[in-house]
């Protein structure tokens, strides 16, 4: 798992793109603008829900967020050359969420402390270190254990009527209707049309010419963002009036007041617990899967996508921006959509910013009447693309590992439980493989060598 050492923030190669000399490489098309609109959206059924649920419940600045997360898809987009996902940070926005209920000064205070160890780590080198020392089945767990999970609070936001004043992913007890403009119907209607247009996510590679023709016609149309512009149609056919509570202008930029009582708070109560998942599912998940889906490119630096969580948050949080970092379930979802290319990312990067721009945090308005359903099914196609880079496991006892480490990553809620459990059972598996008695015979052939060296010397004496 060694990280190559190749530099990928200047990618240079076309791939086959369009040749437009006056755009960087890194976000030159690497297939068509619709299939980088598709993939543009492809995160948002994780982006939405967390970051409605703290502008609802914790008071977070929509209008700021948007901007300044928008300026970190671009500049990702320019440097890495993929459609890197921009994510809240999950661990401190279900924390935020919880009974501690953490102020924004205290938010941010846990996304500054994050965003210096990972900072720290990436300028240091310690993180490509980590990276080349993990097993491969340990890293597949933590895969497979966020997508399995993302892939369950879909359904729950699918099957489920939410309420994101609360939380971002715990779901009522109440069913969701069967008819309605965020009913049952509508959603599995979302899931059937973007099943029958891009199937697996396979990208036609196997079957007969007229097949792979065939699905070719249907992927042409851009599934994910013909799902979520239907869902802003939706949202004003749900409610009319949120016309009336739209306000034009972004928001003002204002420094966060930071406390030193508040980054104690946020530091033991957000930062420590969002640790291990952004070293292990922003950084080292991102970079291997990465790999997996672009083996043409040379493999992301652990160290470089460190640095880039760090500079991001070290920026934005003194404004008020949600703590954000890459996470491997937001790029498995923009390329299950489309996304190729640093120019997928860039796109939501205008979008975001002129939604930012034009609406601020009245925006929230709009956001808080679209369909939770079609969101859902957004992020069962993403959490089913992550689970799925786990399927390369050659040998059962890769295969148990792996399974071990998202069984107890799963169960406790926990990545850094999972992935300690799955390095001491790797550990233990390869005590197993020790050849104890060549190891005892060969120690005690040497103690009888060393033993009649010594005799000679006497006799000689």
């Amino acid at each position: 798992m060694a990280s190559s050492s190749g530099d990928p923030l200047l990618a240079g190669e076309d791939g086959g793109g369009r040749r437009l000399g006056f755009l960087p490489s890194s976000i030159r098309l690497k297939t068509s603008v619709w299939s980088e609109l598709g993939g543009a959206v492809g995160d948002l059924g994780t982006y939405i829900p967390i970051v409605l649920a703290l502008s609802l419940a914790s008071h977070l600045d929509l209008g700021t967020t948007l901007i300044f997360t928008a300026l970190y898809n671009f500049a990702t987009g320019v440097l890495f050359g993929i459609p890197m996902p921009v994510q809240p940070m999950k661990s401190i926005a279900a924390v935020a969420l919880s009974s501690a209920h953490l102020t924004v000064p205290q938010i941010m205070s846990a996304g500054l402390a994050v965003a210096a160890v990972l900072l720290f780590l990436g300028a240091t080198g310690l993180m490509t270190c980590i990276y080349r020392l993990l097993p491969l089945p340990v890293v597949r767990g933590i895969q497979l254990s966020q997508g399995l999970s993302f892939a369950f609070t879909a359904v729950k936001y699918i099957r489920y009527v939410q309420d994101f004043s609360h939380s971002s992913s715990a779901s009522t007890a109440v069913p969701r209707s069967l008819l309605g403009l965020d009913g049952l119907v509508l959603a599995l209607a979302a899931l059937l049309f973007i099943i029958l247009s891009t199937g697996s996510g396979d990208d036609e590679d196997v079957g007969s010419d007229g097949e792979r023709r065939r699905r070719r016609s249907c992927s042409r149309a851009p599934a994910a963002l013909i799902v979520f512009a239907l869902g802003l149609v939706l949202c004003f056919a749900r409610d009319p009036s949120i016309v009336r509570g739209l306000r034009f202008g972004p928001a003002p930029l204002r420094l966060v007041k930071i406390t030193w009582d508040d980054f104690k708070i946020g530091f033991w109560e957000g930062a420590v617990p969002q640790l291990p998942l952004s070293v292990l599912n922003s950084v080292i998940a991102v970079c291997k899967l990465s790999s997996d889906l672009f083996p043409e490119r040379a493999e992301l630096s652990p160290a470089r996508v460190s640095v880039s969580v760090g500079l991001m948050n070290l920026v934005g949080c003194w404004f008020g921006a949600m703590p954000c970092c890459h996470g491997a379930g937001g790029l498995a979802g923009q390329y299950r959509f489309g996304g190729r290319s640093g120019a997928s990312v860039v796109f939501l990067a205008i979008g975001k910013l002129a939604l930012g721009l034009v609406f601020g945090n009245s925006f929230v308005t709009i956001l808080g009447q679209f369909p939770i359903g079609i969101l859902g099914v957004m992020l069962l196609f993403s959490g089913i693309e992550l689970a799925m880079a786990s399927r390369d496991m050659g040998t059962k006892e890769e295969s148990f590992v792996m399974l071990i480490c998202a069984g107890v990553s799963m169960t406790g809620s926990s990545a850094a439980l999972g992935f300690i459990s799955g390095i001491v059972l790797y550990l233990l598996l390869r005590l197993r493989d020790v050849d104890y008695r060549g190891f005892v015979g060969r120690w005690g052939a040497g103690r009888q060598q060393t033993g009649n060296k010594v005799g000679d010397v006497d006799e000689d004496a």
